[in-house]
């Protein structure tokens, strides 16, 4: 292992990567924005998503990646290529590299990190379920035998895992997460108020008002789009009760498999869980109320943790540094 090595956490609406003994050193959207003619990157990061939806019809600003895998295999290894250059210019060694992926990541989905990865510049690649380096990043003490219950609510998929010796006891997973949270709301205010509003919009709405359970003052906020019927620009308030209706339908998608994840685990770690409660990662569990709402359904303590959008690139740095241990959680691929 050598200092340029790194961990990734490739995600739906960011990548960010984590250098050995550095710590996180790219969080940058998940877009690129591209030449429609010539096929030529343009754009890549926060530039790229400041174009979303803005662009002029000889470009297109657009996620290479799509309920946390990979849509757009040459996309996201030009941009994998561009980030990884910025981290080790100056140097000729290749760095291994630890990709963290979601549980229930197929064989084919899981050969395209790989090449993605390796394509990209990697000597090595190291893939490590998303629970696992959730579970790390929020320092837990996984070789331990006991229960550990991690739920992950990224951009694009929702990981939930019970954990005990170095490994995943139990786990599930649905593609609902923060970018399902958006499509609720855009599809909500089509239909009650007759306005299209953009993803940013939806996005904003979500973080400054949005809420997963019935908790707190009910905030409004001035929201602006384009008139159905007129064609012309629109603006109305929205409150976050409305938010919360919008989003009832996947919160309680993610309820059903959150107990039934802990419906599956054996006597003696639900135990565990009941002592230690569950730990709550993930960009999208920043929602108001989500940790409450989990709570409230299944009986068991939630424990959102401090830094919870980089907590599963942490975990995969970290484990860059436990040789040991990487080599327990993870699968390996050379060039």
């Amino acid at each position: 292992m050598s200092k340029n090595d790194i961990g990734i956490d490739l995600g739906t609406v960011n990548i960010l990567i984590y250098q050995k003994k550095r710590g996180i050193v790219v969080q940058e959207p998940s877009v690129v924005a591209i030449s429609k003619n010539t096929k030529e990157i343009l754009a890549i990061g926060n530039e790229a998503r400041q174009m979303l939806g803005k662009t002029p019809g000889d470009i297109i600003a657009l996620r290479p990646m799509k309920d946390g895998v990979i849509a757009e295999y040459r996309i996201t290894e030009a941009i994998l290529k561009h980030l990884v250059k910025r981290i080790i210019k100056g140097t000729l060694i290749k760095p291994n590299v630890v990709v963290c992926v979601p549980a229930r990541l197929t064989g084919v989905e899981r050969r395209a990190v790989i090449e993605t990865t390796l394509n990209a510049g990697a000597r090595r690649v190291y893939l490590i379920s998303e629970p696992i380096a959730a579970a790390i990043g929020a320092g837990i003490n996984i070789r331990e035998p006991f229960g550990n219950m991690v739920i992950d609510i990224g951009g694009g998929t929702t990981d939930i895992a019970i954990i005990s010796l170095g490994g995943i006891v139990v786990s599930d997973s649905i593609k609902i997460g923060g970018n399902k949270f958006d499509e609720a709301i855009i599809k909500y205010v089509k239909r009650k108020y007759k306005i299209i509003i953009g993803e940013a919009t939806a996005e904003n709405v979500k973080i400054s008002i949005g809420k997963a359970y019935n908790i707190g003052e009910d905030k409004e906020m001035l929201i602006k789009g384009r008139e159905m019927v007129s064609g012309l620009p629109y603006e109305t308030t929205i409150t976050s009760s409305e938010i919360l209706e919008a989003l009832r339908d996947s919160l309680e998608m993610l309820i059903v498999k959150v107990k039934g994840v802990l419906e599956k685990a054996p006597p003696e770690l639900s135990a565990d869980i009941i002592d230690k409660g569950i730990v709550l990662t993930g960009g999208a569990s920043l929602l108001e109320g989500m940790d409450e709402l989990i709570r409230n359904a299944t009986g068991v303590d939630v424990i959102r943790v401090d830094e919870p959008i980089t907590c599963v690139a942490k975990g995969a740095g970290l484990s860059l540094e436990d040789p040991e241990l990487l080599e327990r959680v993870s699968m390996s691929y050379a060039t």
